[in-house]
C-alpha cells in the first residue's frame, strides 16, 4: 500500500507544491489504509504526551484532557470525520446547556484548534475543523487591582511573618502562585532582594523583591526551626511545603478579616502590572518580569490608569 502512495505523489510531483502533496498523501492514506488509522483516545494520548513533551504542565494537561474528551464523547464521531459544523453546534449546545461565558468557549475553540491543528501536521487529518471556526467575540472586563490602602489593610490583617512575606512578595514581584510554593531557600538571595522562579514550562527567570518584603522574608526565616527546604511551609508542627490550594486559602482569609474583596495570587500580579506601566516601565521590561512569552499577555494583565491617559492627552495632543 506505501507503495501505491508513493508511486501517486511521484507522478504528482511536478504538478502540486509541497504543501499539497503533503496533504494529499495524508489524503491516500486515510482512504487507503483504514485499518491502520489510530482511534480517537489514541490519538488524544499522543497529543497529550506532545504537549507534555513540550513543557505543559499538569494542571494544563488534565484541562486539555477533561475538555477534548468531554467533546470527543458528545461528538461520538471519528476524528478525520469531524467537520467544521459538528465543532460549532457542540459550542453552541455547551453554552447554552450550561450557561457558560464567551471566555469559556473561546478557551474550549482554542483547546480544539491546538488539537486539530496539531493532528493536520502530524498527517492524522487532511486538514483542521477549526480553521473556519473564528475567534469568539469576548466582552472586555476592566480587571480590579489593588490600591496602596488595600494593600496595607491586608498587610495588617496578618497574624504572622509567613503570611506578612507571603503578601509583600507576590505585590513586589508579581510572580504566579505556582512559582510561590516552589520556592526553595535556596533560591532566595536575601542581600541582593531576589529570587529564581521557575515558571511555566520549567523556565527559570529572575524576579526583585523590595526592601519591605526583605525585611519580612528575613524574621520569617529567623522563626522557622525545621530543615524542610521550602521557602514557604505550612504553619503546623510538619511544617511540609504549602501548597497552590492552601495559599489561596489563606489569602481569601486575609482578604476576609481586612475587608478586601476578590483577593487571589493573581490580583498581585496584575496590580504589579499595572502600577509599573503607570509608572512609566517599558511594556518589554514588565513582559520579562512577568514571564510572559507574548507581550499581548502582558497587556492583558495590565489596565492603565485613566487618570495618565487623561495627562497624557493633554501633554502630547493639545
Amino acid at each position: 500500500m506505501e507503495t501505491i502512495i508513493n508511486t501517486v505523489l511521484m507522478e504528482m510531483q511536478s504538478l502540486l507544491k509541497p504543501d499539497q502533496l503533503r496533504r494529499l498523501k495524508a489524503a491516500l492514506k486515510h482512504a487507503l489504509e483504514p485499518q491502520l488509522s489510530k482511534n480517537n483516545q489514541d490519538l488524544l494520548a499522543l497529543f497529550i504526551t506532545a504537549k507534555k513533551i513540550e513543557g505543559c504542565s499538569q494542571k494544563t494537561l488534565r484541562y486539555y484532557d477533561d475538555t477534548l474528551t468531554r467533546a470527543l464523547t458528545v461528538l461520538n464521531k471519528p476524528i478525520p470525520q469531524i467537520e467544521s459544523d459538528d465543532l460549532r453546534q457542540y459550542l453552541n449546545d455547551y453554552e447554552s446547556t450550561r450557561c457558560t461565558s464567551k471566555t469559556t468557549i473561546d478557551n474550549i475553540r482554542r483547546i480544539m484548534s491546538s488539537f486539530f491543528s496539531w493532528l493536520e501536521d502530524e498527517d492524522y487529518i487532511v486538514k483542521s475543523p477549526v480553521r473556519r471556526i473564528h475567534r469568539v467575540k469576548t466582552a472586555e472586563v476592566a480587571k480590579v487591582t489593588l490600591n496602596d490602602e488595600e494593600l496595607e489593610t491586608l498587610r495588617d490583617a496578618c497574624k504572622n511573618e509567613r503570611d506578612l512575606a507571603v503578601v509583600d512578595l507576590l505585590a513586589s514581584t508579581g510572580m504566579r502562585i505556582g512559582e510561590l510554593v516552589r520556592l526553595d531557600i535556596d533560591d532566595v538571595n536575601i542581600q541582593e532582594r531576589e529570587c529564581i522562579v521557575t515558571g511555566k514550562g520549567n523556565k527559570q527567570r529572575p524576579v526583585y523583591f523590595d526592601a519591605r518584603a526583605k525585611l519580612h522574608i528575613v524574621k520569617y526565616l529567623e522563626s522557622r526551626t525545621d530543615n524542610n527546604p521550602a521557602l514557604f511551609v505550612s504553619l503546623g508542627s510538619k511544617a511540609s511545603r504549602i501548597t497552590i490550594g492552601g495559599m489561596e486559602l489563606r489569602l481569601r482569609n486575609i482578604g476576609k478579616r481586612a475587608g478586601v474583596s476578590h483577593v487571589h495570587p493573581h490580583k498581585f500580579r496584575r496590580t504589579l502590572a499595572t502600577h509599573a506601566i503607570d509608572k512609566g516601565m517599558p511594556i518589554e521590561q514588565v513582559q520579562k518580569l512577568l514571564g510572559h512569552a507574548k507581550i499581548d499577555t502582558t497587556m492583558h494583565y495590565a489596565m492603565v490608569s485613566q487618570n495618565n491617559v487623561k495627562a497624557s492627552h493633554r501633554r502630547y495632543l493639545e
